[in-house]
C-alpha cells in the first residue's frame, strides 16, 4: 500500500472503499492491529512528540482525516487520493461488519453515549452484533481492557480523543481480545445523536473545521494549529527543512 509522508507521518493512499476493504481483510485474517485517523492538528503534535509519531506510523491504517492533510500532500508533491474521515470510515466498516455478523465493542465518550450509539447503529444495521460498551471515564486502563475482554469482539472503536486513544490502542494491542482497534475521536457522539457533523456543503468545500469553530468558538485555540501546520508544510516545500 503506497504512503504519503507528511511532516514525518506516513499516510496510506486510500479511498474510503479501499480503506474499509483493507480493514475487513485484516479482521478476517485475525491479524491484530489498529487504525488511526490523524488530522493536521494531530500531525503537528506528532512532529514534536516522536513517541506519538511512532505510534501513528506503526498503525495498520493511517487515514487522512482532514482537508489540511490533503492540501499538505499536494504542496509537498505527495499522492493522496483524498480525505477519509474517521466517522465515514467507521460507519462504512460497521455496514460491512453487519453483513458478516461481526462483533463490535464501543469504548469512550460520556456515560450513556456509547449505549445510545450502539442502539442507533444496531437499528440502522440489524446484522451488527454489539458485544459491549464502556464509557471513557475510567481511572486505570485495565478497567477498560477487562470490560472488552470479558465479552470479546472482532473490532473495538476507541473514542477517547487524541493522543490518549492512540496510546491506548498501541500500548494494549496484545492485551486486548480484539483483532482491530480504531481510534475515532468524537464519532460515538455523532452516532448517538449528541453531536452533529457539518452540513454536506461544508464538508464538500473542505470547511468542516470552520463549521465546528462556528458551533464551538472555544475551539479557536486548538484551531490555530491548522495555520501553523500549513506554514510548516510550506517551509518544508520551499527550504527543504528536515523533518524531525
Amino acid at each position: 500500500m503506497e504512503t504519503a509522508r507528511i511532516l514525518g507521518v506516513n499516510f496510506h493512499d486510500v479511498t474510503l472503499t479501499t480503506a474499509v476493504d483493507a480493514a475487513m481483510e485484516q479482521i478476517r485474517a485475525h491479524k491484530k492491529g489498529y487504525v488511526v485517523t490523524p488530522n493536521s492538528e494531530i500531525v503537528y503534535v506528532a512532529q514534536e512528540d516522536t513517541t506519538f509519531r511512532d505510534i501513528l506510523n506503526r498503525a495498520s491504517l493511517v487515514l487522512p482525516d482532514g482537508i489540511g492533510v490533503v492540501y499538505a500532500a499536494k504542496i509537498l508533491g505527495q499522492k493522496l487520493s483524498g480525505k477519509v474521515a474517521g466517522c465515514d470510515f467507521a460507519e462504512a466498516l460497521v455496514y460491512r461488519m453487519s453483513k458478516e455478523g461481526m462483533r463490535l465493542f464501543l469504548l469512550g465518550a460520556k456515560p450513556g453515549v456509547a449505549d445510545a450509539a450502539a442502539a442507533n447503529l444496531q437499528k440502522k444495521y440489524p446484522g451488527l452484533v454489539i458485544a459491549g460498551t464502556r464509557d471513557g471515564y475510567f481511572k486505570q486502563d485495565q478497567e477498560a481492557i477487562d470490560a472488552v475482554n470479558a465479552v470479546g469482539a472482532d473490532v473495538l472503536f476507541v473514542c477517547l480523543g487524541a493522543p490518549k486513544q492512540e496510546r491506548f490502542m498501541a500500548g494494549h494491542k496484545d492485551e486486548l481480545n480484539v483483532t482491530l482497534s480504531c481510534g475515532l475521536g468524537g464519532s460515538l457522539d455523532v452516532f448517538a445523536g449528541t453531536a452533529q457533523r457539518a452540513p454536506e456543503i461544508f464538508i464538500k468545500l473542505g470547511l468542516e473545521w470552520f463549521y465546528r469553530l462556528l458551533k464551538e468558538p472555544a475551539r479557536v485555540g486548538r484551531m490555530m494549529s491548522l495555520p501553523k501546520f500549513m506554514l510548516r508544510v510550506i517551509r518544508v516545500k520551499l527550504f527543504g527543512k528536515r523533518e524531525q
